[in-house]
């Protein structure tokens, strides 16, 4: 009997979510065209080990590989950003419709960074989407994009994901995000967290709330409780543990 091939070449299908993200994405319908996805296939550098002609035949048996998949994104989106405004819209619809669709997370990741580059309204529906994956690992690709994409829905989004998700990774992801915006409108969130029990929450507050401030106040949580009731009286005040810090 014949050995049945890797399972990361089945034919992709729609994972357990696809209802939920259905809604999510539900917005990207009033922005559809009649312009379909690329035609580019292109599979990246032609190493001479590599058999195209059997990858196609196994492609067209088993469907893609996560690998081939992924390669086939990035050099559509590379396509697209060389394009104009008219093609961007109809590229990253097109990516609405195939995160509906994969199976992998892994690609499923690399789909969220990728609608992230680009500024159309079905790409901001696949990041603020993707906070909600099954897959904890996509949720904190998610986190990523929004820190890159910034504006005024990133700190909304990130709080609302360190306050709402059940894996402690993701959460912290989260923190560290909203640190590296350097949003001031952030510091409520994370004097918030400043009161989590789990040290490690508390460890990323303080180190997000460093970032946010552009002051270090050390490692003391008390220190940033307190600094953190009224940040805005105690901008221009330097403590002495911050003296000694600049000196040695």
């Amino acid at each position: 009997m014949t050995t049945p091939p890797p399972t990361d070449r089945t034919v992709p299908r729609a994972p357990p979510a696809a209802r939920r993200w259905a809604l999510v994405l539900g917005v990207v319908a009033v922005f559809a065209s009649a312009v379909g996805c690329s035609g580019s296939r292109s599979g990246g550098p032609s190493w001479p080990w590599r058999d195209r002609e059997k990858e196609r035949r196994l492609a067209e048996k088993y469907g893609t590989t996560a690998k081939q998949r992924i390669e086939t994104l990035h050099a559509d989106a590379k396509q697209a950003r060389s394009a104009g405004a008219e093609r961007q819209i109809a590229y990253t619809e097109s990516l609405a419709r195939r995160i509906l669709e994969e199976h992998d997370p892994r690609v499923r990741c690399e789909i969220v960074a990728t609608a992230g580059s680009f500024d159309t309204p079905a790409a901001a529906a696949i990041c603020r989407g993707a906070l909600q994956d099954p897959e904890p690992r996509v949720r904190s690709q998610a986190c990523d994009t929004w820190r890159e994409r910034g504006g005024p829905d990133a700190v909304a989004l990130l709080t609302a994901r360190y306050r709402a998700d059940t894996d402690l990774d993701v959460r912290l992801r989260a923190l560290r995000m909203l640190g590296e915006l350097k949003d001031k409108g952030a510091i409520p969130t994370l004097a918030e967290a400043l009161e989590n029990p789990d040290p490690a929450v508390q460890y990323r507050a303080v180190a997000a709330l460093k970032q946010v401030s552009g002051r270090d106040l050390g490692n003391d949580v008390n220190a940033w409780r307190e600094w953190a009731t009224d940040p805005e009286a105690q901008r221009s005040e330097v403590t002495l543990a911050e003296r000694l810090r600049v000196l040695f």
